[in-house]
């Protein structure tokens, strides 16, 4: 792919225009102008915004916060998670906070006059620690040399204090934001200061907030008052939508109610699959996917094409969500927003846009028109 004139073009590679993008980029034009569906990019970095802007994405449909928080920055995660008070704690979400506000910054300057929509904090915490098995072996070295195990000490009590047995069901998402104090306030913050920097600068930012793996009405209800008053507080910061992630079936059933609480759905396909087959992913692909593949009883993996039964989970939050906020906007950031025959189906089903890898925008660009025509087809006959 990385050999393809068209990519080479599209992510500022090579400067000229060869017969063969000249041709696609006609194609997308067309596309563009019949299509209704919105096509965004699922990017982290300022060069993935940048990558996905080139590529034709009106949009960031999904920002993941937790991967600001790798590499050195772990030892600062590592802090609020071991801290012990409240002084700790927010020494911690302190040295944070500058960290984030410049990677927002950034973002939301290569996504200039563009929806970025950024997720709060949503994997566990421990994710965020060394394993389990390392930290014993590295405190039984220390013991059995005599040594003072020290901070890996500290480490593993926290790790073993933080242990779940089904961590992608435990301590993560909007359950994180409320548990642990000041996090989920301590990202608005940053998320307001960078948009209120780049309006200062003469930029036109639009961040909107969503809160991840809400069931509950009352939980979204509760990070929104929060969050609210976090971006009030900051001079200079301009209005921002709050939304959520429609991702637990309960969710997508109780659509109605947390609309109420919710400027906009972006259903995370990704997890709703995962949750409706309760199939776990990383677990089953190679083997039980595979297996109902060469036996008939899946046509598809369902983690790459929609399944009309988690289809009818979307198709229901949206026509509930609707009915109770009919300018509620509503999206698509799991990686079915790439897959042609999902677009379709999203297209179909009225969302408002799709998001996916920045790579696999053109592709959604055109299945979107292509689902425009097709219906426009249905509907005169």
């Amino acid at each position: 792919m990385s050999q393809s004139p068209v990519v080479r073009y599209f992510d500022g590679v090579e400067p000229g225009r060869s017969a063969l993008v000249q041709a696609v980029d006609r194609l997308l034009g067309h596309a563009d102008q019949v299509r209704t569906l919105g096509v965004r990019a699922n990017a982290d970095t300022p060069l993935d915004a940048a990558r996905a802007r080139r590529f034709g994405a009106a949009g960031i449909g999904l920002c993941r916060t937790e991967h600001m928080f790798l590499g050195d920055r772990r030892t600062l995660v590592e802090r609020l998670i071991l801290a012990v008070d409240q002084d700790e704690r927010e020494a911690a979400l302190a040295a944070l906070l500058p960290l984030q506000r410049d990677d927002f910054t950034e973002i939301l300057a290569a996504m200039d006059g563009l929806p970025v929509t950024i997720r709060l904090l949503d994997p566990p915490l421990h994710e965020f620690l060394p394993s389990l098995e390392d930290l014993v072996a590295r405190v039984a070295r220390a013991d059995a040399l005599g040594v003072d195990a020290g901070h890996d000490q500290d480490l593993l009590a926290a790790v073993r204090r933080m242990h779940e047995t089904n961590p992608m069901l435990g301590l993560r998402g909007v359950r994180l934001g409320l548990l642990v104090p000041g996090l989920f306030a301590m990202q608005v913050r940053a998320i307001a200061e960078a948009a209120a920097r780049r309006l200062a600068d003469g930029g036109d930012p639009r961040p909107e907030i969503m809160v991840p793996l809400v069931a509950s009405v009352r939980e979204l209800a509760l990070v929104r008052v929060e969050a609210q008053a976090v971006v009030d507080a900051v001079p200079g910061a301009p209005r921002m939508r709050i939304g959520t992630m429609i991702e637990v079936p309960r969710a997508a059933l109780t659509a109605g109610e947390i609309a109420g609480a919710a400027e906009f759905f972006s259903f995370g396909t990704n997890d709703l699959t995962q949750m409706g087959w309760g199939l776990s992913r990383d677990d089953v692909e190679g083997t039980v996917v595979s297996r109902y593949l060469a036996l008939g009883i899946l046509d598809r993996s369902p983690f790459e094409t929609l399944d009309r039964g988690i289809g009818r989970l979307v198709r229901l939050a949206v026509e509930e969500g609707r009915a109770a906020r009919p300018d509620l906007v509503t999206g698509v950031c799991g990686e079915h927003g790439g897959d042609p025959t999902s677009v379709r189906l999203f297209a179909e089903a009225g969302l408002d846009y799709v998001s996916c890898s920045p790579y696999r925008v053109p592709i959604a660009r055109l299945e979107a028109g292509r689902a425009a025509i097709v219906t426009s087809g249905s509907d005169s006959r």
